[in-house]
């Protein structure tokens, strides 16, 4: 048993190190770990690893299933839920039916032996796709259809493969098949609905973070094992259950209990996917000896290999290209409700297409007795590897070469700041409608003075200052640190006197820590935010912004009149769109931009920071 455990202590620990290793130089996690898996399984101090396929289906999929679930936007799978469906379902099963027809001619095995190989290394990897897709930067559509995909992908293949199964002792009809593939898609929606909504019931009634996180740990399960008792797709039971929860946590969770759930989820999925793939590579040693060893001729073994991989890779654009333009071509309703998408988004979706855990783990749910087991085995370990090594590692070449444009960080910030803008805005609303004659001026106007805080470091975040010193929410910041440090210092001081009680010295400690961590958030990596063209990239809009040209001509170039009058320093500048009238942001002191509106009525002004084209309407208060 001790050994068991410090198996796993070594195995996680290895895992860990090397995902931040790959982290650390922007290598593609998933390859790293593969290929140190397979260098390891060579090695001879390290014991080979039988892994039992029902570790994987149920110790590690639910919850990499509902982490990703859970930070999926419902809205967006919505809005891409056309283009998933044939993702996740069409293409999973025209993928099946080419490798089963490759195979079969390669291999002496009937055709349902060749159908379940077909259904095992037939979904992408969501793991795999999705941390290559993050670490290049692609359109946040194609990462969301791929998510999307990589979600319920999964479900069609173990439902086709349990079908292929049930066939290879001829005791499934095509008819039987189709109707357990519905079963198990509707049953499992309804299974994670029923539970979801039990959840939310019981989460509305806890406000104690730790209680509400382990609730939140036992979710995938809940979903999961019911699903499965019952015949239908735990996959989809969990990915549903996870969606719908995912979605109403800002109304059914504390503040503190979402931060913890997203700390802790963040955590587990590391850890489950980096010792993921790691396991995979230790495979390799065992799974090609005991197939090169099968008695199968070798020649067969290598064409097999060779000609699945290209089979699983070519398959993905000869069906998305045709299944992405054909309808839009055919069906007028679909061409005028959408847009079709440029080319190259096509192209970059058809090559990510990397297998992973799931194909690891359905491989080894095939029957002891399924012919030429130990080269199917192979096979699949070749596609996962190839895929991996081939379109995981030419994958960012490909964005590149193709110019596809990522999210830009800058223009992020500039939509955080308007947005964070408008939440102000409904704040102080609210601070107006709920002061009573009795509230201390004092309350009222911290209250202002906080919110106009935050407000302003978001917008300073977006261009260069006028001079070399730091902003007001920089100088903030860096006080506020060197007084928590201070802070900090005296509780320990005191701790270590040992004149307090440990409980009350925590709770001390924990309010200090909770301030810190929040100032360190508003200060995240945000130093190239000024090498990026500022636009304003607005849904929706008003009349303001609408009849506003897009450039003025300024009275005072390059200066707020105003502030050199006034002998301040500005932070940044802002022009009048009415007038051409320039004057300084709210973060400086004058705040002579904001006044200039009071007393013209001027409703539109724009940047004028170098780099910066976006238009703010004082009466609307929207981005244009």
């Amino acid at each position: 048993m001790v050994n068991i455990a410090l198996g796993l202590v070594l195995l996680v620990g290895a895992s860990v190190s090397l995902a931040a290793a790959a982290r650390r130089f922007g290598v593609s996690e998933p390859l790293v770990l593969t290929v140190a898996g397979v260098i390891g399984s060579y090695l001879w101090f390290i014991p080979d690893i039988d892994v039992e396929p029902e570790w994987i289906l149920l110790g590690l999929l639910p919850p990499l299933l509902y982490t990703a679930a859970i930070k999926t936007s419902l809205v967006d799978f919505k809005a891409n839920r056309r283009a998933i469906a044939l993702l996740s379902v069409g293409l999973v099963l025209f993928s099946t039916f080419v490798v089963a027809i490759v195979v079969w001619l390669i291999l002496p095995i009937p055709f349902a032996v060749a159908v379940a190989l077909g259904a095992v290394v037939a979904p992408p990897d969501a793991v795999a796709a999705t941390a290559v897709a993050r670490r290049i930067g692609m359109p946040r559509r194609i990462v969301t259809i791929l998510e999307g995909e990589s979600l319920f992908n999964d479900a069609t293949a173990l439902v086709a493969l349990r079908t292929a199964i049930g066939a290879i002792g001829g005791s499934v009809s095509i008819f039987e098949a189709g109707g357990d593939f519905v079963i198990a898609a509707g049953g499992g929606a309804a299974i994670g609905i029923v539970i979801a909504i039990a959840l939310s019931m019981l989460r509305r009634r806890i406000t104690d973070p730790v209680l509400d996180t382990s609730l939140s740990f036992i979710a995938p399960f809940a979903a999961y094992l019911p699903a499965e008792k019952v015949h239908a797709s735990g996959v989809i039971a969990v990915v549903t259950c996870g969606l719908i929860l995912g979605h109403g946590a800002p109304v059914w969770q504390s503040a503190a209990s979402r931060i913890a759930e997203r700390t802790n989820w963040q955590t587990i999925q590391f850890i489950l996917e980096s010792t993921v793939f790691l396991i995979i590579g230790l495979q390799v040693r065992v799974i090609v000896d005991d197939a090169w060893h099968s008695g199968v001729d070798h020649g067969r073994i290598v064409a097999a290999c060779i000609g699945v991989l290209l089979a699983v890779v070519l398959a993905r654009p000869l069906w998305i290209f045709p299944a992405t333009y054909l309808p839009r071509l055919l069906v007028p309703s679909i061409r005028a409700a959408e847009t079709a998408p440029a080319w190259q988004a096509i192209v970059v979706t058809s090559w990510a297409g990397m297998r992973g855990v799931v194909t690891l783990a359905a491989v080894l749910l095939l029957p002891d007795t399924t012919p030429e087991l130990d080269v199917l085995k192979l096979i699949a370990l070749v596609v996962v590897g190839g895929t991996l090594l081939v379109q995981g590692t030419s994958l960012p070449w490909l964005v590149g070469l193709l110019k596809l444009r990522g999210p830009s960080r800058a223009e992020d910030a500039l939509q955080q700041a308007g947005l964070l803008q408008l939440a102000a805005d409904a704040g102080l609303a609210a601070l107006d409608a709920h002061t009573t004659p009795d509230t201390s001026p004092q309350i009222i106007d911290s209250l202002r003075s906080r919110l106009a805080q935050r407000t302003n470091a978001s917008w300073e975040r977006l261009g260069p200052t006028e001079s070399d010193k730091m902003t007001p929410s920089e100088e903030y910041r860096r006080l506020r640190l060197k007084m928590l440090q201070a802070e900090r210092e005296a509780v320990l001081g005191v701790r270590d006197a040992g004149t307090l009680d440990h409980e009350v010295l925590q709770v001390v400690m924990g309010v200090l820590d909770l301030e810190e961590s929040m100032i360190d958030r508003l200060d995240e990596a945000e130093d190239d935010l000024q090498q990026e063209r500022l636009t304003a990239a607005v849904k929706g809009g008003c009349e303001h912004l609408d009849e506003a040209p897009a450039v003025c001509v300024p009275d005072r170039p390059g200066i707020c009149q105003e502030c050199v009058d006034e002998g301040l320093t500005w932070v940044h500048l802002r022009m009048c769109l009415s007038c051409g009238h320039i004057a300084c942001c709210e973060s400086s002191v004058g705040n002579h931009a904001t006044g200039h509106f009071r007393s013209s009525r001027h409703p539109v002004m724009r940047s004028v920071e170098p780099g910066e084209a976006w238009r703010w309407c004082y009466i609307d208060n929207i981005l244009g």
